[in-house]
């Protein structure tokens, strides 16, 4: 029961997150507190080495816009630089964990972007239903070409084609 208690908490922990990973980005990069005091001041968060030695050693607490300014600077998105302290050290997971989340978030609004594409197609199909066969085979033509090109791209092509697609392309036609 203890174990879940601490996880919980290095979770829900973010200014303690946030000092641990601008010790780690600092000196993985070997820089003093003077250097990442003069980039911040640079990209315009005013800041001396004092006060980023104070944050990094928890004497002095980070406000919002100082955390976007230390994630400027390491050029971490403010999520990452947030991130639990285990993971912070690895930066290499903050990165791909992030791309999990923005490619879950993209492929939401593609889905709700697909829904009201069809939708849309179907309302208005309803009112014109002399052209609804036409536009479903089109529909089904153009999706199942774009299926085969993105698995093309992903996987290349099927075994026993050739590779040239402009070849291949112009024999279908």
């Amino acid at each position: 029961m203890e174990d879940e208690d601490s996880s919980q908490g290095v979770l829900l922990s973010g200014e303690e997150n946030v000092a641990v990973r601008i010790k780690l980005e600092r000196e993985a990069r070997g820089w003093s507190t003077n250097a990442v005091s003069d980039r911040l001041n640079e990209a315009g968060f005013e800041m001396n080495p004092s006060a980023v030695w104070r944050i990094e050693n928890r004497k002095r607490r980070i406000n919002l816009d100082e955390a976007i300014g230390f994630a400027e600077v390491f050029g971490l998105s403010l999520r990452n630089l947030i991130g639990p302290p285990q993971l912070a050290a690895k930066a290499r997971a903050m990165e791909l964990i992030d791309g999990v989340v923005d490619a879950f978030r993209e492929s939401q609004r593609a889905n709700a972007a697909y829904a009201q594409a069809t939708d849309a197609l179907s309302a208005y199909l309803d009112e014109h239903p002399d052209i609804r066969e036409e536009a479903d085979v089109m529909v089904s033509n153009a999706i199942a070409e774009a299926s085969t090109s993105h698995l093309a791209e992903a996987d290349g092509p099927p075994p026993g084609e050739h590779s040239d697609a402009g070849h291949d392309s112009a024999d279908e036609a």
